[in-house]
């Protein structure tokens, strides 16, 4: 990281960031400007859902309980200067007020402030929703134009709506998990919260399309986002081919792809995957390696050929790969336009070129360099400069959104006095 003092611009990893004094970066307003969106969600999902919100521009205020706040507040190590990393990925542009459910005062806050708001998400169980009514249909009924987004393990429907969820126990129950791992190996999750970010897309896709819909008719919505949908979801391609006849899948150490060839391979001095998608790609493929009897071979010539002989190819792929290091073939193979890539590391990832020159990963502002997040998976024309404010302090905001929703100071310290509402412990401490 670089700081240029005489402009206040930061440059970090390929991103540069004009600080204009309020940890936000100048010129990204975004294209959701203006939109209030109420996040009640905890963990991760929703978190990350109400984030791709915020990047887009929407002024998004994150509803927090008394005491530890977000469950992924307290997720580590690693922490940095008492910050939990995996809290900080998740929780960039937002605001954060403290409200206690338990008490009608904060019930009250709440439902004053969803009043305001053209988005409200929230991870909680169906029982509980109704019971301090806040689920979907008695808030739409208050508030029409309430685009209501419910996010939970299994969803609003079946017998196991009710059901607690995490990534884990979704990445199990879809089958995910039946198909990850070495050959012969026990099933494995997917080591990251893929469910979890894929589930956060999924979300903010479906609200901005009902927020497309809010705008033309003045009409909110009910979403039902799973982990265990969205799980499904990735796994379409392969539920479809067992479902059309293919044997059940089991973990093959990702050899096993509808594809060949499509997997890694063993350089010289490294692993690199390399994959062939058409026939014209096969045959040039064939000649990089020096494997003339395979690209002559009839049998070979299309992609259903190849699998049914998918052992032997790779075997002698295999061989062919392993006599050179990794840079080379990956030299010759993008001269002839064939996919391959190494194997990388997070450490190597961090310093990928493309990685940097796509201003992929973001520092967390105030922090140092080792407190990061990662930009999210969309670029936008109107939207040269990231939005980048750091995650918020729990109830940084209690005060200013309450005196928002006309609430007086002397009201606001009655509220926090009796438990209702949280302020931010400078502000206690005061």
């Amino acid at each position: 990281m670089s700081v240029d003092q005489s402009t206040n611009v930061q440059h970090y990893y390929g991103v540069t960031l004009l600080d204009t004094g309020n940890g936000s970066a100048a010129g990204s307003a975004g294209p959701l400007a203006g939109v209030r969106v109420v996040d009640m969600t905890t963990s991760y999902a929703g978190p990350t859902a109400a984030m791709y919100l915020a990047d887009l521009g929407a002024t998004v205020i994150k509803v927090e309980r008394p005491g530890g706040g977000d469950d992924a507040r307290s997720w580590g190590p690693p922490f940095v200067e008492g910050a939990s990393a995996w809290f900080a990925s998740a929780n960039r542009n937002k605001q954060s007020i403290v409200l206690n459910l338990g008490a009608a005062a904060g019930r009250e806050a709440l439902l004053r402030l969803l009043d305001t708001a053209d988005v409200f998400l929230q991870n909680m169980n169906p029982a509980k929703l109704s019971r301090i009514g806040i689920d979907g249909e008695t808030l739409r009924r208050r508030n029409p134009r309430l685009v209501y987004c419910a996010m939970s393990g299994f969803g609003l429907t079946g017998p196991d709506r009710e059901l607690p969820g995490y990534d884990l126990v979704a990445q199990a129950r879809s089958g995910l998990m039946s198909v990850t791992g070495e050959r012969g190996g026990a099933p494995q999750r997917v080591s990251t919260a893929l469910s979890d970010v894929a589930s956060g897309m999924a979300a903010a896709i479906a609200v901005n399309a009902a927020l497309v819909r809010q705008c033309r008719t003045g009409q909110g919505e009910l979403i039902d986002v799973s982990l265990l949908d969205t799980d499904l979801a990735l796994m379409a391609p392969r539920v479809a081919a067992y479902c059309a006849g293919e044997p059940e899948p089991a973990p093959s150490g990702g050899t096993d792809s509808v594809l060949a060839v499509y997997q890694p391979f063993e350089a010289e001095d490294r692993t690199i995957v390399i994959a062939i998608g058409n026939d014209a790609m096969w045959q040039r493929f064939c000649a990089v390696v020096q494997l003339p009897e395979l690209s002559a071979d009839p049998a070979l010539a299309d992609n259903a050929g190849r699998r049914a002989d998918r052992a032997r190819i790779t075997e002698l792929v295999a061989a062919r790969i392993a006599t050179r290091p990794a840079a080379e073939w990956l030299r010759l193979f993008a001269e002839v336009d064939v996919p391959a890539a190494l194997v990388q590391t997070l450490a190597e990832v961090v310093k990928d070129p493309q990685v940097v020159a796509r201003g992929a990963i973001l520092p967390v502002q105030g922090f140092p360099d080792s407190l990061v997040s990662i930009r999210s998976p969309f670029r936008l024309a109107s939207q040269q400069t990231p939005r980048n404010e750091r995650f918020p302090v729990l109830g940084a905001d209690t005060r200013t959104t309450l005196l928002d929703l006309g609430y007086t100071e002397e009201q606001i310290g009655e509220l926090a006095a009796a438990g209702a509402v949280g302020l931010a412990a400078s502000e206690v401490a005061v």
